[in-house]
């Protein structure tokens, strides 16, 4: 704890004196003649953009899709927001209603809002989503070709504002294609498309704006992205719940983390994607008005995204239950956490984040179960969960960051999370010991004598909190006598991942809408159907490549249910238990993100307190944000 404090001290004062040495930069290159107070600046974490003039969201070609492109100039059919929403976590968007399916979900009917308009004076209408689905098909090789030629048998448009597609198989999660988590299949104008011979190569710019901003102006080095607030703003959808605060919005690339503090602490950046927890926690202590997530500690918002660490489950050695569930019981998740975030986050012990929706509908339920879990080591039977490790890493922390960390139960569970299992490294010894592994001098051995070997593969510096975690999960896991190594896959983890190349992995298979329940988001990718053979590339999302008789029952009845069925809840709650029985992935927990907002000039941001939406700002869903903006008294 003490190194603990010492560090935060140190990064406070290096940031400080780099803060007071710090010349003024104004808007990073931006524009001089746009008044700052009509302007919200936010940090675009695709870094300068190469080709920065490719607003062609459809096609590939090293474009950026969150430069304001998909939250402020796009639109689709529907979103789902990871928080509450502005009127519910789920909206129609240029959909009037839900889709209508037919009794066994191989039609799907849309109908459209009226009176919206793209930024020329084009009306949007039916038209424009049946170009989109037949611009990607006719041209293989499109951002959303593959998902649309392999489920769209045919679309058409009966009227201007009624879309109704024809599937090639059963699909009662279709319309999720067209529903924004983070994106999705965003709506091209036809009228523009049309008069393109080659989709592919046309760069789209000046980009036609569907919402309620257009391009105002872009640096051709990619370094920033100006949009402006459309004067027929209220013609778009996001006009049904207010007008926008900002006439301005600048996507820019701030540098490197310690310049986002320091351009935050200028008032110069109002949106750090994220950053550093030692970077969050100088803020904290700097900035009188920057805001996080949670007011105080652990700041961050944890997205529907929940870290693992992922098992190869095609490697002979992973491919046992009692051996995966062994290295579980080696892992002491407070050192973990403690590592990767200084404690400044949400675990989970389950396969689901622990965000949004989820812990009342998941992690709260399944709460009696977990305790009364049982596991056969070989010798006795043990039960694993201890519902008190949140509360335990909240009293660790408490003596370090006094009222900063709360007292009331169910704040210490949405700040910490609730339970994980308890390490016993007993039992992983038993456990190990059934399935023929041996320990010899204090190192183990597999069943046929080789020394049980592990590799770690971590990201490096292009996501530090994961190589954290990984490099203790390596330390705890030498400390019990297994060779465990750090591979270090900086820049190659993604390519490395989708081929098998690993043993295990510090990363994520799960990730969820966060604000509703269905879990098929990730869950159908889990089939074994998409499952590749060992030196074949795995599509997302089961990198662990694991195969479940019984997972797949699960999944194949989830595409039979709709998507707000209850029943999809508790099959979701059979996929819990399932995980938790085989354990293919240990859950570790939310990933935090260190979104820190400085209220200098805006105000209103979407806060735990006041969770209208997500403010991470390359979400499509943070656009929500802007009619809550207002200018500072």
């Amino acid at each position: 704890m003490c190194c603990i404090r010492a560090m935060r001290l140190i990064a406070s004062a290096l940031l400080l004196l780099l803060f007071l040495s710090a010349p003024p930069s104004y808007g990073q290159g931006l524009p001089q003649d746009i008044p700052r107070k009509e302007l919200l600046i936010l940090e675009n974490p695709e870094g300068t953009i190469k080709n920065a003039g490719w607003f062609n969201i459809w096609a590939i070609n090293a474009g950026s899709q969150s430069n304001g492109l998909q939250q402020v100039a796009l639109d689709t059919l529907w979103y789902i927001d990871p928080e509450a929403g502005l009127d519910g976590a789920w909206d129609n968007s240029l959909a009037a209603d839900k889709p209508q399916y037919n009794s066994d979900f191989t039609e799907m009917r849309v109908n459209l809002r009226k009176g919206i308009f793209w930024s020329d004076n084009v009306e949007f209408t039916a038209d424009d989503v049946v170009a989109t689905v037949m611009t990607q098909i006719m041209h293989p090789g499109m951002r959303f070709s593959a998902v649309m030629a392999s489920n769209v048998a045919s679309v058409e448009a009966p009227d201007r504002y009624t879309v109704v597609f024809k599937l090639k198989h059963p699909n009662s999660r279709f319309h999720t294609n067209f529903t924004v988590r983070w994106g999705a299949v965003w709506i091209l104008p036809k009228h523009v498309f049309e008069k393109v011979d080659d989709p592919l190569r046309f760069n789209f710019n000046k980009p036609i704006s569907l919402g309620a901003y257009e391009l105002h102006s872009y640096d051709p080095n990619g370094k920033w992205y100006i949009w402006q607030l459309r004067r027929d703003w209220d013609r778009t959808t996001l006009a049904r719940f207010g007008k926008p605060g900002p006439k301005y919005l600048a996507y820019i690339d701030p540098g490197p983390p310690d310049k986002r503090v320091i351009l935050q602490l200028n008032h110069e950046l109002d949106v750090i994607h994220d950053i550093a927890p030692e970077g969050m926690f100088a803020l904290a202590r700097q900035s009188k008005t920057t805001r996080a997530w949670f007011k105080g500690f652990p700041y961050g918002h944890p997205d529907p995204t929940l870290p693992a660490v992922i098992f190869n489950t095609q490697n002979d050695l992973f491919k046992n239950p009692d051996v995966r569930w062994a290295l579980a019981l080696l892992i002491d998740i407070k050192a973990v956490v403690m590592a990767a975030y200084r404690g400044a986050c949400t675990i989970s012990a389950i396969g689901v984040p622990p965000t949004g929706a989820h812990p009342e509908t998941y992690h709260q339920p399944m709460e009696e179960w977990l305790k009364s879990f049982e596991i056969d080591t070989g010798k006795r039977k043990i039960r694993p969960y201890d519902p008190t490790i949140g509360k335990q890493i909240a009293d660790m922390l408490r003596p370090s960051m006094g009222e900063q960390i709360p007292s009331d139960p169910k704040e210490v569970a949405r700040a910490f999370g609730m339970g994980w299992w308890k390490p016993d490294p007993q039992a992983a010894q038993e456990l190990l010991e059934k399935e023929g592994f041996a320990k010899r001098n204090g190192a183990w051995t597999t069943p046929d004598g080789r020394l049980f070997s592990i590799r770690v593969m971590v990201e490096g510096d292009l996501r530090p909190v994961m190589t954290r975690a990984g490099t203790m999960i390596v330390q705890l896991w030498k400390q019990a006598g297994i060779d465990a190594k750090i591979d270090l896959a900086q820049g190659t983890l993604p390519t490395r991942r989708a081929a098998g190349d690993f043993d295990t992995l510090i990363g994520w298979s799960v990730e969820t809408w966060g604000g509703h329940q269905d879990l098929s988001y990730f869950l159908d990718s889990w089939h074994s159907q998409f499952v590749a053979e060992p030196g074949k590339s795995q599509p997302l999302r089961n990198w662990q490549r694991w195969s479940s008789p019984a997972l797949d029952k699960i999944i194949e009845e989830i595409r039979t249910v709709d998507f707000d069925d209850p029943r999809s809840i508790e099959l979701g709650k059979e996929y819990i238990k399932l995980a938790v029985k085989e354990m293919p992935t240990i859950p570790l927990m939310a990933y935090t993100v260190f979104t820190a907002m400085d209220q200098t000039y805006w105000t209103g941001f979407p806060t735990a307190e006041n969770p209208y939406t997500n403010p991470v700002p390359n979400w499509g869903n943070s656009r929500y944000m802007f009619v809550r903006l207002k200018p500072a008294s």
